[in-house]
């Protein structure tokens, strides 16, 4: 079994940052140049990023949703796409060559079963605007992972409500979205109903399960990489602490023998994973885990974020 890992959206190495615009700050016309230099830092950053993930051998990468701010705004007229075609074509350049697997996960504000018209609209938007991002950086395999969202009137309502809410999307994104269990209400026999009904894949995050748990989550392992075409990703984070309010907030590093746990799960169907450490700690997180795993197992590792479980 070949595992990749990958961090999500910052660089601490780097130390470099995305600019953000609130909309209450935003003065219209007299403003658009103010908002194109931070999409520019922001494009610059992300072209920084891909560099250092390419240099050190970092094949998968969670771009920021923050990367162009009011995108989602319909009355901020910013024609972002085409006044920074080059800029994308560049990062775009590097990612394809070599061949580093990117996706988005929106936020928690992409409700697409909330009872409420006006929340899917603005969901529906968001999902768009991340579709236009990857569509700028020609990536082919065009992931979106969200989680299903709203329970109002209860979990089976709420999941055919998801249903009929996807299959009101335009047909590019149901191309593209991913659900991911979430650490409340909907776990992974939720989530492997959905992904059946929809034919649609399933990122099974790992510290969700522990927080939400289904009893032998070990019969579901090999249903879950099933409902890949490509390479099935998963999520992995700690806990802050024990404590039963920040037990399900991320740590700032990975727990290495909880990691260990997780990979013996997944041994047995040898089947090839991409890992994506959610830890605030970001890289600096997932090198550490491979020092780690490199003191505690006999892995083959391959490159520095690559290793072969057997």
């Amino acid at each position: 079994m070949k595992v990749r890992l990958g961090y999500a959206c910052l660089n601490n190495n780097l130390n470099t940052s995305y600019n953000n615009y609130t909309y209450t700050t935003f003065k219209k016309e007299l403003d658009l140049i103010k908002l194109n230099s931070k999409i520019k830092n922001n494009l610059n950053t992300l072209d920084k990023t891909i560099d250092f993930n390419i240099k050190n051998n970092l094949h998968f990468f969670r771009i920021t949703s923050s990367l162009i701010p009011l995108a989602t705004r319909e009355d901020v007229n910013n024609k972002y796409l085409d006044n920074f075609k080059n800029e994308f074509e560049v990062i775009s350049k590097k990612i394809i060559k070599s061949n580093m697997r990117v996706d988005f996960h929106p936020d928690q504000f992409c409700i697409i079963n909330s009872t409420n018209e006006n929340v899917f609209i603005s969901s529906l938007n968001i999902l768009e605007y991340h579709y236009d991002l990857l569509k700028a950086l020609n990536i082919k395999n065009k992931l979106m992972i969200i989680h299903i969202g709203s329970s109002t009137n209860g979990k089976e309502e709420a999941i055919n409500r998801f249903i009929n809410g996807f299959n009101k999307l335009p047909k590019h994104l149901r191309k593209c979205i991913v659900i991911e269990n979430d650490d409340k209400i909907f776990n992974v026999k939720d989530c492997l109903y959905i992904s059946d009904k929809l034919n649609i894949p399933f990122v099974f995050d790992y510290h969700h399960h522990i927080c939400n748990p289904v009893p032998n989550v070990e019969n579901y392992l090999e249903n879950i990489l099933k409902t890949w075409k490509t390479i099935p990703k998963m999520h992995f984070s700690s806990p802050k602490n024990e404590n039963k309010r920040e037990f399900r907030s991320h740590n700032d590093f990975i727990n290495c023998d909880e990691f260990i746990v997780f990979l013996n799960l997944m041994r047995k169907y040898n089947i090839d994973i991409d890992v994506m450490i959610e830890a605030k700690a970001k890289d600096e997180a997932l090198f550490k885990l491979i020092s780690d795993l490199k003191l505690k197992t006999n892995y083959e590792f391959i490159d520095e974020s690559t290793f072969i479980v057997k």
